[in-house]
This record gives C-alpha cells, structure tokens and sequence, in this order.
C-alpha cells in the first residue's frame, strides 16, 4: 500500500497524564477478570474466522453479524493491551463491553469490506504474511509462532517478553522513579501496536489491503482514518519534500534501531551486573567463599568420583588465580569420610580395579552416575601420597585447593576403604572479582541505557520535526 494512502484499520490511545506511578505493578492481577473472558472470547473469534473463511471462499463477502463480533473482541482486547502491558496508557479500567466506547482512551476501529478476494483468502493469512509474522515475531517475542498466534499476544495477555514488552517495562520503571510517562517511549510503542493491530486484522481475513511496512507513531491514526478525510488532509497540505523526507526516514529508523538494540543489551547487561552484584553479597560464607548449594552424593560402591576437570588453556594459571583464586570443597557426613584432589592419572590408576561411580550430571535432584565395575580397593586412600589436597573425619570437613593447569578429579571415600559412601557435597572458591564484574557490567548497561534513550527520542524528534 502506498504510503500516502489510508489503512483501513484505525488503532488510537491518549496518554493518560496522570498514570499511577506503582498501579502497573499490580495491573495484571487487576486486568484477570479481563484475560478470563478474553480467553472465551478469542477461541469464539477463531471458530468464527472459520466459518468467515468458508464464506468469503464461496461467497467473497464476510458474513457481517461475525465481522461485527470479531471487531468487538479486537476492540476488548485493545482496551486492555492499553491498560496493562502493551502500552500501560491509561489508568482507567477497561469496560466490559463489545462495543465501541468513544469515551475510552484506547480504540480501534476496522472498515467493513463490501467485497474479499475469494483466490487470496487461501494465502494471505500464511503465505502472503510470513515478512509480518517475522516482524511481529520481534514485536511480541517468540518468533514466528507467536507472530502467528498475535491474537493472545498482541495486547496484554500478561507480560509481554519481546520489544514492545521491553518497551513498556521501562516506561514502568520512568514512571515508578520520575512520575512521568516518557513520551516518546509511549508514541513508539503505539506505533509498533498499530502494527500489530493491522497484521492482525490482516490474517484473520478482516481486510485484503495488505499492511505497510510503516512505523506510524503516536497516540493519534492519522494513516488509518477514513479515506474522505485523509484526502481532504492531503489536499490541503503542501507537497512534501521527497528527498529530504526520505532521507528523513532513513535516518529515524536508524536511530530507533539502534536504539532500541542498545536498550536490549542495556536489560542484559543490568541484569546480569544486578544479579552478580546480588550473588556476591548473599551466598558467600562466612570465610567469604562463595559456595554452590549442597547436594546429596550416595554410592553403593567404594567410592565417588568426579568427572575429568580440565585446565590446560595457556595461561591459565593466571586466569583461575585472578579470577577463581582457593577452591574450596566441603563435604559432610555422619561417617567418617576421605576427600581428596589427585592428578587425573593418578586417580584413575589407583581406582582402576575398584568398583566406584563417576558423576555425569547434576541437572536432576538426584546427580547421575556412570558405574565402573570392579572390587575393593587394595588400600585406604589416606595411605596415598599423590593428593595435592585432602581432609579426612566425620562431621564437615573442608579441602582448598589452588588450582593450576593440568588434569584434576575429585574422590570421596569412606576412610576405611568400605563400601557404601554418602556425603553431602558443596563447592565454590574465593571468585574476589565477581563483584567488581557486576559493578562493570551496570556501568556499562547505564552508558547502554542513556545511549539508547539518546537515539530513540532523536528518532522520535526526527519524525515529529518532520511530521
């Protein structure tokens, strides 16, 4: 569709000036009512898209009783998008209501076609609509699945996880610490709404006009108001300049692009600085180790032993002191148990006929085994002089260990040689730098955030100075 040319599908919200700054903690609790009945009412919007689709196949008219139906159901799910997570516009609760309601901050409106393609029905909704459903895929997050399913998705069926989800949560956060609702943040996430509204409406075969790749931005659908009155205003408007105008274009989606991916890594990165900084300061002991959780080791054999660990990267000797420093492993046991750290070879030549379990896996609650068979042990491990670092004795034992390059294993064994070892096993290590890690990664998502709002109020100033 040209650009200069209406879309049949009007999508508008007014930014409620005096949004709560905390009301959208809570919003999706409140708006259950909402995605209740919405739910009903979306499974009765496919079961009658179907039977439009036999329609306009046979016919080439959409039954008007359904369109009708389907209209109030986009315009239900709308209202509520608005209130909670697509836009979090206005304060307002949502009518229960199918129809139209003028007052509402938050409409959409679709001309009914007289007459529907009969040959297109039969591509437009997949085929014709692939590029879209990989742009509302970013729009909504999930990919082309959610794309094609933008029905729940589109509007504030719970948290959003994609762009416009993004978006939203850091207007939330504008509002929860300044009070105010960014502007431009709200103008661009409409837009990207707007574009959501007409590939919808496109897919469930409501309109033949296929949707503009075009951000229109803003509150207010001056691309989607009826055809008589864009005319008028395009008549009475000076012609525009074309090579600046273009020029204009590019140059906004630019800044909006890269803005918008710059806030992407800016989420990412305060959240893994955030939760860095949280580790750190909540799961150290009391020697200042931070330390993994304890999990239950239990064999029937003699003895438990880890998996091959591997440090022969060059120069890894100065990574693993720098970064790791003192390993620590701590074990705990009502019998008297032996921890010990060996060389690899040396390991495996002492447990070679002896029956033990290697651990392959700890993803499950219980960890995984692979069985060596064999029988006892010819010695005690504590009669062996290759271990770099070892504890013995009941109760809760502790083996640090600088760890340099080479192959390593871990073995547990009762201190008797007997069959039958159960420990309850933890591990962690000094890791000084984790916090200074975190405190990078903030700073760097802070330079990321200023850096993305930079380019998207740039953007969004561009278009409005050249609107």
């Amino acid at each position: 569709m040209d650009a200069k040319q209406p879309y049949p599908v009007r999508i508008e919200g007014e930014l409620d000036p005096s949004v709560s700054r905390w009301l959208w903690l809570v919003k999706w609790l409140l708006a259950i009512p909402h995605y209740v009945v919405l739910a009903f009412l979306w499974l009765t919007f496919l079961v009658l898209t179907v039977v439009a689709f036999v329609a306009i196949l046979f016919t080439g008219r959409y039954p008007r009783g359904i369109f009708d139906f389907n209209l109030g159901v986009l315009r239900w799910t709308w209202r509520v998008g608005f209130y909670s997570y697509a836009a979090l516009g206005t304060d307002r609760y949502p009518p229960f209501t199918l129809g139209e309601v003028p007052d509402y901050p938050a409409r959409i409106d679709v001309a009914y076609p007289e007459r529907l393609s009969r040959g297109l029905v039969l591509v437009k909704w997949w085929l014709l609509a692939i590029p879209h459903y990989v742009v509302v895929g970013i729009l909504l997050g999930g990919g082309s699945y959610a794309a094609s399913r933008a029905y729940d998705r589109a509007w504030g069926f719970g948290f959003q996880t994609g762009l416009i989800g993004l978006l939203v949560l850091f207007a939330g956060v504008a509002l929860l610490f300044t009070t105010r609702y960014p502007r431009g943040i709200f103008d661009f996430v409409v837009g990207l709404d707007r574009w959501v509204a007409r590939v919808t409406a496109y897919v469930f075969l409501m309109r033949d006009e296929y949707p503009p790749f075009r951000l229109d931005q803003g509150g207010a659908d001056t691309a989607g108001l009826p055809l008589e009155t864009v005319q008028a205003s395009v008549a009475a408007e000076p012609a525009p300049d074309v090579k600046r105008g273009g020029g204009g274009v590019v140059g906004r989606i630019v800044l909006l692009v890269l803005g918008t991916l710059a806030a992407i890594l800016s989420f990412a990165l305060l959240a893994g600085g955030c939760a860095l900084v949280v580790i750190d300061q909540t799961q150290r002991d009391d020697d200042g180790y931070l330390m993994s959780p304890s999990r239950d080791f239990s064999t029937p054999t003699y003895a438990i032993v880890s998996e091959k660990a591997n440090i022969d990267v060059e120069g890894a000797n100065w990574a693993v002191d720098r970064f790791l420093g003192t390993i620590r492993i701590r074990s705990k046991s009502q019998r008297a148990v032996f921890v010990g750290i060996a060389a690899a070879a040396d390991a495996d030549r002492y447990l070679l006929r002896t029956e033990h379990d290697v651990v392959t896996g700890l993803d499950h609650i219980d960890p995984s085994y692979s069985h060596r068979p064999g029988g006892a042990p010819v010695s005690p491990p504590s009669d062996q002089t290759f271990w770099v670092a070892s504890a013995t004795g009941s109760g809760e034992q502790t083996v640090d260990w600088k760890p340099h390059a080479g192959d390593w294993r871990v073995v547990v064994m009762n201190r008797d040689a007997a069959r039958g070892v159960t420990a309850d096993m933890s591990i962690g290590a000094e890791l000084d730098s984790v916090l200074w890690i975190g405190v990078a990664l903030l700073g760097i998502g802070a330079l990321a955030a200023a850096g993305a709002a930079i380019a998207v109020t740039a953007g969004v100033r561009r278009g409005r100075r050249r609107e």
